[in-house]
């Protein structure tokens, strides 16, 4: 087996990043961890708990955890990282940087510029982890992992908090398919969830994109089988379809974006495409921003499954000649 994928155990934290030294050293060097005054030791933690996080089997190879590396947000999850350990620096610098957006943020999901502005103040004082009255390991911050930007981090757990209040006047009921047969749970074992209503979200959110998928055009469907089933090239795609390599890129981006507007209308109405009847309760903005950020957080999806590999000819054929 080559030295790539030689598998590197999970429960072992200083194993885990052994292999790949010179990647850690170089994202170290990169950041502002120093400028925070972020120690090593509390640099590698942070990585390992977003290693921890992302990956639930009790082993990956060097070459899938320097491919997941190579995804996070450093820079964000340095930042985090920091303020949470209490760097005033650093969350000086959260404020100065942070805080119009959240309150901008917080504007738009409640609609509201003085809710907003409550909501955002609120979500501060946590961060800062005063919820007892101190600083400390209080702050959301440590579920914050830089798998994606702080950004858009913030703004997902500012409308998880709006939500929060939706809830106390609105009731939530198992979401079920057509038939009347509930969808399955995600798998979240492994996981501490800062929502428990998280499996329900990812729940809707893959029924609403697999009857938005179907009802894609048939060439729109076949790109996004290609490139996210079978992991095609843009080249090879192209050679498939018989299209220019940059006709392909564009078709995608706008096979991407439609599904998206479908998904999130179908999320919106609780209607699937071409139906009359709601399929679940409709959803606002807020909870509809969630959804997509679990969705893009835990990747629950396969798309192997969404577009089940045909049998070629020459297996139908065996499997006939067998009969």
């Amino acid at each position: 087996m080559p030295e790539d994928h030689q598998p590197i155990p999970l429960p072992e934290p200083a194993s885990s990043l052994v292999s790949v030294k010179p990647q850690v050293d170089s994202l170290y060097s990169a950041s502002r961890a120093s400028e925070w005054s972020l120690s090593r030791e509390q640099f590698e933690s942070a990585i390992r708990r977003s290693v921890r996080r992302r990956f639930t089997a009790c082993s990956i190879t060097r070459e899938e955890l320097e491919a997941y590396l190579d995804t996070l947000h450093i820079d964000d999850l340095v930042l985090a990282s920091a303020c949470m350990q209490g760097s005033q620096s650093a969350w000086a610098y959260f404020v100065r940087s942070y805080r119009p957006y959240l309150r901008a943020s917080a504007a738009a999901i409640t609609r509201n510029s003085l809710a907003g502005n409550d909501l955002a103040d609120s979500l501060f004082a946590e961060l800062y982890g005063l919820t007892d009255g101190k600083q400390g390991e209080a702050s959301p911050f440590r579920y914050f992992h830089g798998r994606s930007s702080l950004k858009t981090w913030l703004r997902t757990v500012l409308a998880q908090r709006h939500v929060d209040q939706l809830r106390k006047t609105r009731r939530w009921e198992p979401l079920e398919r057509e038939d009347g047969t509930e969808v399955p749970a995600v798998d979240e074992s492994s996981s501490i969830p800062l929502d428990p209503y998280r499996g329900l979200y990812l729940r809707r959110f893959l029924y609403a994109l697999t009857v938005c998928l179907a009802a894609l055009g048939t060439e729109d469907r076949r790109r996004l089988e290609l490139y996210y089933a079978r992991e095609k090239t843009l080249a090879e795609i192209g050679r498939i379809l018989r299209e220019h390599e940059s006709s392909v890129s564009r078709n995608l981006e706008r096979a991407r974006k439609e599904l998206r507007h479908k998904v999130e209308e179908s999320l919106r109405s609780g209607l699937s495409p071409g139906s009359a009847s709601p399929g679940f309760p409709s959803m606002s903005d807020a909870e509809i921003a969630v959804c997509f950020e679990y969705a893009a957080e835990d990747a629950p999806i396969d798309f192997r499954q969404l577009f089940p590999k045909k049998p070629s000819v020459k297996s139908e054929a065996g499997r006939k000649e067998s009969s």
